[in-house]
């Protein structure tokens, strides 16, 4: 049986490390065409820096893609014994359907158990890097983001356009202030001026010569029945582009689901332990409370849902759709779009804390492993 096992084993691991490939460059090429390309092409980020940046995502796209990778893997490899009839030949020889799935589940341990480390360890500790590099990179060279004639719009609650740049000397700036609502509550113009990083404030501050502000009304911007404030002047320093979380400073508190296991559970102590003073306050902190709970369980859940999309692809590789690939591919698709849509679902019921919606977030996997094993236990009878 070691022959069989280690058979059955190493087959499941190379489909399943080439699906958690795939689905892991599926999930990242997103956010590299959309958070990154742009600014290497514009040269605002090296191409050494670039390179490191794409690692750093492949964590955070890994945490997603195991699950989704692991059923595919189980469903292609399974489905293939079964096609062969190498299925047929192991049960005609004694050996139990139960028997035969043991690599499997295994298997399916062994990667929960690197789901655990990936979701609590190495996709926090990549996801800060990622941050700390992006931000390192903006304040060894704060120009580098200021493309000529180009609405720059990465920057939170402002768009800038400059029509030209020699050297640190910006000229023809145009810089919208927005409200909560992105609408434009403040516009300034000027015909050049320099820009110098505030790590302080995590902000652009730009030192603006011979500018010109028209000003809205804070309430209702778009009222354009009243003339706005229109004042000119030669030089006005300290007005501040603020950068927000994507380059924020290593000491700005990060959120819970960028946090390692360690920090989570210091996170966690410090809100059941802090009293907040006012009403309002202690509503707001029960609700970061609910929420931080809701993301520590999450991250058991995701790494426990590679061991139930495992048990459950056993007994569907098996007996659907032996000789379609593509039809597997497509159940397993299925499967983990109704494993997510459950568990957003549930995501949803963090305003309603009397419903445990901490707890509930496990309902997908036990639905999962109990409808798995429902399945095992069918083919095994036949």
């Amino acid at each position: 049986m070691n022959l069989l096992d280690r058979y059955i084993f190493k087959s499941v691991l190379g489909t399943c490390t080439a699906a958690v490939g795939m689905f892991a460059f599926v999930v990242a090429l997103p956010n590299v065409i959309r958070d990154l390309m742009g600014p290497l092409l514009a040269g605002q980020i090296p191409f050494g820096t670039f390179v490191v940046l794409v690692a750093l995502l492949f964590p955070f796209a890994i945490s997603f893609a195991l699950p989704m990778g692991v059923l595919t893997g189980v469903l292609l490899t399974l489905g293939r014994l079964a096609a062969d009839s190498e299925i047929t030949a192991m049960r005609a020889s004694g050996i139990s359907l139960t028997r035969m799935a043991l690599p499997v589940l295994g298997f399916g341990t062994l990667g929960a158990a690197a789901a655990l480390y990936v979701n609590f360890e190495a996709m926090p500790r990549a996801r800060t890097h990622y941050h700390r590099t992006l931000a390192d990179t903006l304040r060894a060279n704060p120009l580098s983001f200021i493309v000529p004639k180009t609405f720059i719009r990465e920057f939170q609650g402002t768009v800038l356009f400059v029509g030209e740049r020699e050297g640190s000397v910006l000229r023809d700036i145009w810089l919208w202030e927005l409200d909560a609502q992105k609408r434009v509550r403040r516009l300034l113009r000027a015909k050049s001026g320099r820009l110098e990083y505030d790590e302080a404030t995590n902000s652009l501050m730009p030192t603006l010569v011979q500018a010109k502000v028209e000003e809205r009304s804070a309430e209702n911007p778009e009222d354009f029945s009243r003339s706005p404030l229109a004042p000119s002047f030669e030089k006005a320093e300290r007005v501040p582009i603020p950068l927000g979380d994507n380059f924020a400073p290593e000491e700005v508190r990060r959120k819970p689901k960028h946090m390692t296991y360690a920090e989570l559970r210091v996170e966690l102590a410090r809100l059941a332990r802090e009293t907040p003073a006012a009403v309002d306050e202690a509503a707001s902190q029960a609700s970061e409370h609910l929420q931080a709970k809701i993301v520590f369980h999450e991250k058991y859940n995701f790494a426990l849902a590679v061991f139930s999309f495992a048990l459950l692809g056993i007994p569907l590789g098996i007996t659907v759709s032996r000789r379609e690939t593509s039809a597997n591919l497509g159940i397993a698709l299925l499967l983990v779009l109704g494993y997510y849509i459950l568990t957003m679902m549930i995501k949803w019921l963090d305003h309603l804390p009397e419903l445990r919606p901490e707890l509930l977030i496990w309902a997908p996997n036990l639905l999962f492993i109990a409808l798995g094993i429902r399945l095992l236990r069918r083919i095994e009878q036949c």
